[in-house]
Formats: structure tokens, sequence, C-alpha cells
């Protein structure tokens, strides 16, 4: 017998797809299953904290410019207000997340557990829109803040200048070669980037209230000028709040703290089910950075409103998008402003790096599992090339500019925030902590509020969003229609009596009936056998075992198969299974029957009336309707070798 010679994958292709435990092999028909990773020690919490940090920490390079540019005079009360909620709003919806999710699935999965089918897997997928928009606008935003730097540095401003979209473009490309070559060691590099950030930081702040403390006249004319242009302080907290979800570029860097979670260290008597240690750590951890993050906001956005003019945090201005970096030139020099520049220039990239990272971990742990992204989705170098593809685009799309980008990004944060804060509230109803349900009950409405008046304020934010969560929504059906005649089983366990039976019918003919469940009487049973056989032409002595398959959640992609065996009226054979699919799950039994006897077993459909297409519209989206062609066409993809593939047979 002639056999089909495979040709060796590619070593582009092994590379490319490094990581997937069957991909470019030859064989497997389960699906892609990447091999567990090895156990991970873990680092110290304050390590880790600095991986979430580069995220958190780096908008320090713009947001007091955004502040400025958004509250005027009044940026330092509307930063009070920033904080106050960030205090008291999002680290305790985050605190509590990480409660209720210690393994770094966020605030998403815990509202993918309250939803089921179809509504729950397109919920899932607009909330990964807006999480995509807030990691790829976290990328191409900091690289553009970061040539920002590099542009308006007084030593390199006539050199650069008019080259900001190039130099974009390639800290993007070098973020993407660096994550194609392997990202080692990040949280080392990241502690390294965010200590001597903060202590040059902390340099510039300090010099900062030197001179606003020993120039007297900066407060009063900043008080004058407050009192002038608002009148009193209840109008000035007004306003600061209605200019408030402009702002919202500083609560970023949350949902960061909690996907970083497995990466702290926590208690030695940790288990995965109960790991009270690292969620503890990850607590100090989200609060820290929080209160650092704080007490830099509330400085820096005073000595920037007090000593920079006004003009110069506008579009074209020397502080435009580096009001820190500005001071550090102003008051501490060329030498100084130029290491500031580059520390500023290097988080800002790095904290591209963990958004990638952020993208890396989020999409592979969704849509392969809902069968909405092809195989090589799993494998992290494909999807490095495809995140810096759309990074390219939406860097042309706003022109390399923080200020532009500024909606789109806050619009990605505060959904997420919103989320979370949603999915903590209905956690604490279910546990019964009516206090807990009450308050985060308010914050879920202060972030909501914010939401919706940033979209009316900022509609660029939901439009590039929208965009995002259409771009997933087609690729993940388009995906699923393609994988559809996938085999879409991990794993096929018999109970004893289902194992009693194959073993009785592998000394014989193996003849299977699929049978839709109705009453499960006597009559149906029997008028079923007489049927198949009348339809085949069979003598009468043949025997059978009937299979029943209980649809569960169509939704659903892969799944392990548990099949029961019972006898029904003492003397009908019936193996039972749940799936997401009746033909997958046929499929699936059959060669795990054919593998395990080395028999070739045989299945009896009776055809599905009404129309195919209709049909096949039915399996696509519960699971059911063309049963016997999709069966066969689950076995041709699965067993390309026509005589080694179990037998069906329609009548």
């Amino acid at each position: 017998m002639a056999t089909t010679e495979h040709p060796p994958p590619s070593r582009l292709r092994n590379w490319m797809l490094e990581g997937l435990s069957d991909m470019g092999k030859h064989g497997g028909h389960t699906g892609p299953h990447a091999a567990p990773e090895p156990p991970h020690k873990g680092q110290r919490w304050y390590r880790v904290m600095c991986l979430t940090g580069v995220d958190y920490f780096s908008t320090l390079g713009y947001q007091p410019g955004i502040a400025a540019l958004a509250a005027g005079l009044l940026s330092p009360i509307a930063t009070i207000v920033l904080v106050i909620v960030t205090l008291a709003g999002a680290l305790p919806v985050y605190r509590r997340v990480a409660e209720e999710s210690p393994h770094g699935e966020g605030s998403i999965a815990m509202l993918e557990r309250l939803l089921s089918f179809w509504q729950g897997k397109l919920f899932v997928l607009t909330l990964l829109g807006f999480a995509a928009t807030d990691f790829l606008i976290t990328i191409t935003l900091s690289a553009a803040d970061a040539s920002t730097h590099l542009v308006e540095n007084p030593h390199l401003t006539s050199t650069l200048h008019d080259h900001q979209m190039v130099i974009t473009l390639v800290l993007v490309a070098l973020l993407g070669a660096v994550f194609l070559k392997g990202f080692l060691e990040a949280i080392g590099v990241a502690f390294a980037l965010v200590g001597v950030y903060l202590v040059l930081n902390l340099v510039v702040v300090i010099v900062g209230l030197w001179h606003v403390v020993t120039a007297g006249h900066v407060v009063t004319d900043w008080t004058s000028a407050l009192t002038a242009e608002h009148g009193n302080i209840f109008v000035m907290v007004g306003v600061a709040l209605i200019v408030f979800p402009k702002l919202a570029l500083g609560l970023s860097g949350f949902e960061t703290g909690v996907a970083v979670m497995p990466h702290v260290q926590g208690d030695a008597g940790d288990t995965e089910e109960r790991p009270t240690g690292r969620i503890r750590d990850t607590k100090k951890l989200l609060t820290t950075a929080a209160l650092i993050m704080s007490a830099f906001l509330i400085t820096s956005s005073f000595i920037t409103t007090l000593l920079i003019p006004e003009n110069e945090f506008k579009p074209g201005g020397q502080a435009n998008g580096r009001a820190l970096a500005y001071l550090a030139h102003q008051y501490l020099g060329g030498a100084f402003g130029t290491i500031y520049d580059i520390s500023t220039i290097a988080i800002l990239w790095f904290a591209g790096a963990s958004a990638m990272a952020g993208l890396l971990n989020l999409m592979p742990r969704y849509l392969p599992r809902y069968g909405m992204a092809p195989h090589w989705a799993r494998a992290v170098r494909p999807m490095v090339i495809v995140f810096t593809l759309i990074a390219f685009l939406v860097t042309w799309i706003f022109d390399a500019n923080v200020d532009k980008q500024g909606g789109a990004y806050a619009t990605g944060v505060l959904v997420l925030i919103s989320s979370a804060a949603i999915a903590v509230t209905i956690a604490a109803r279910k546990a019964g902590q009516r206090n807990w349900t009450i308050g985060f009950g308010v914050i879920s409405a202060v972030f909501l509020y914010t939401t919706v008046v940033n979209v009316i304020e900022r509609p660029d934010g939901v439009k590039i969003g929208a965009c995002f969560i259409a771009g997933i929504i087609l690729v993940s059906l388009l995906s699923r229609l393609a994988r559809a005649f996938e085999l879409r089983v991990t794993s096929v366990t018999l109970d004893p009596l289902a194992e009693r039976f194959i073993r009785d019918m592998a000394s014989r003919k193996m003849r299977f009936i699929a049978n839709e469940p109705g009453h499960r009487d006597k009559a149906e049973y029997r008028d079923k056998i007489e049927q198949i056989r009348a339809d085949n032409d069979m003598p009468e002595q043949e025997d059978f075992v009937f299979v029943e398959v209980t649809v569960t959640d169509p939704s659903e992609f892969e799944a392990s198969l548990t099949v029961r065996g019972e006898v029904l009226h003492g003397r009908y054979r019936v193996l039972t299974l749940e799936s997401a699919s009746i033909p997958n799950a046929l499929a699936a039994l059959l060669l795990h029957v054919r593998d395990v006897t080395g028999c070739t077993p045989h299945i009896y459909f009776e055809w599905t009336e009404g129309n195919p297409f209709a049909n096949f519209l039915r399996f696509f989206l519960f699971g059911q309707g063309e049963v016997a062609p999709v069966t066969r066409e689950v076995l041709r993809e699965a067993e390309p070798d026509r005589v080694h593939r179990p037998r069906v047979h329609t009548g």
C-alpha cells in the first residue's frame, strides 16, 4: 500500500510556531494543546510591582502635560480628584479582583463566569476589544511619547525635527523584534528601569518644589489667577470634577497589576487552589504602586502648572508630552535633562513591552479556547507580528501624536476598570456582603459616568475601540467557521459499563446507532433499530449500541468527553455523553473506540429533514443540525486515510 510522504516543515515555520506541542507534526488530531510550562518560582512582590510599574509609572512622562491641557490652572485640583478616585475606587476594586481571580485572568474572567452561551462569548469579545485598545494604544502612545522626548531634547531637536513618525515606527518595530527574539528576565529589567526612573523623578519634583517655595510669588500668582478665573473653591471643585474624565490616563496599570499575579512568589504553603500569600502580596503590590503614583501625580501636576508657561503645554510647545523633562532641563541643566530623557525613553519603550506581554497573555487565553483564532494564535511569534503591524497602523492613523491618542487610551482603561467594578459588585452581592455591594456599586456608577463622559467628549476613543471589537468579532467568527470541522475534543473517558460494551462489540462488527433521545421508551429504541435495518438492508441478527449526545453549551469549542454506559428496558445498550457539538463528539468517540480496540467502527444515521444550509447554521450556532455529513467531514479531517477511517452510513 502506498503511503503519502509529508515534506518536513520548514525551519522558518518551526521557529514561528515554537511553543505549540503538535504544530508542524503529523498524526495528531486533537488540536494544538501547548505543553504546560514548568513551575514558576515567582519573585518578591516589590520586584513584580516594577513590571506593572513600567506601564503605570511611565504615564508620568505625559500625564502632567495632558492634565495641564485638560484642566489648565485647575490641574493640581483635578489631579487630587483623580487620586481620590484611584485610592477610594480603583484600588479597592482591583484588590477584590486579586482575591476573586488569583491566577491572572482579571476581571474579564470574572464576568465570563456569569454568562454562558453565545451572549457570554460576544460579551467577552467586546471586552477583549477594549483591552486590545488599552494595550495597543499603550504601545503606540508610549512609543510616540518616547520619540517626543528624543526629538525635543535640546541637543537633538535640530537633527531629529520632523522625524517623529519614523522614530516612533522604529521603536515599535524594535519592540516587536525583541519579542520575536524572546523576552526573558523582564522583571529584572523592569526593576532597574523603574528604580532609576522614580529616583530621577523624585529629584525633579524636589527641585521643582524648592523653586516653588523659594519663589513665593509663583503660588500667589497661581491662586490669584484661579480666583479670578473660577471665583471660589466650590466652583473650582465642580469644574475639576467635570474635567476629571480627561485625566483618566492616570488610572492605567491596574489591569496589568492583576495580570502579573502569577509572577508573585507568595508563601511556601501556597497552592494553586488557595494562593493566600500570592493574594496578600499582590494587594501590597497594588497598594504600594497606587500610593507612589498618587504622590507623584499630585506633586508633578503642582510644579508643572506653577513653573511652566501655559503656551508650552500646547502642541508645538517644548513641554507638550514632556512636562517633567522640560523642568529637568530648565532647572537641572542639559546633562541631567538628557539623562532624564534617556530614562524616560527607556521606561516608555518598556511600557510598550509590558503591554505587548499583556496582549500575548490575554488573547491566547480566550480566543483559541473559543475556537475563534487559528492554530498559530497560540504561538507567540505570529501574534507579535500581527500586533506590531496593527501598532504601525494605529501610529500612522494618529500621526504619532500623544494628545490624539489620549482619548482612545482613556476609553480602553475606563471600560476595563468599569467592567472590573461591576464584576466585584456582583461578586460581593453573591457573597452576601451588603456593605461591600453598596460601596462597589457606587464605585461602578462613578466609573461608568466617567466612561460615558469620556466617550461623549472624545468619541475617537470609542471609535478605535469599536474598530478593534468589530475586527476581533469578525476574525473570531470566521476562524470559528473555518475550524468548525475540527475534532474539538481534548480527551475521551469511558466509564466501566461503557468500556464493557466496547470490549463486547470488539469481538464482532462494531455498529453504533446515533439516536436523538426523545421519550427513551421501549418503542423508541425498537422502532429505531427496525428503521436502520430497513434503510441499510441488514439482517436481523446484527446488534447495535445506541449513542446519544446531549448538547450543553454550543458556544464552547474544546472540551473533554465522558462516556457513560447504561442498559434500558433490560435489552438496549446506550452510550450517553454531553458535548457542545453532536457531530464532533460522535467522531471523537468513534476514533477513540478504533484506537483502543484496533477495529473499525460503523455508525448509522438517518437523514435530517430540512434545508441543508439552515441545518448547517444550526450546527454552527447550536451544535446540532446536519449531523450525518458533518460527522463524516470531521472524521475525514481527523483521519485522512480512508482505510483506517470509521465508517458512516446514512439512510
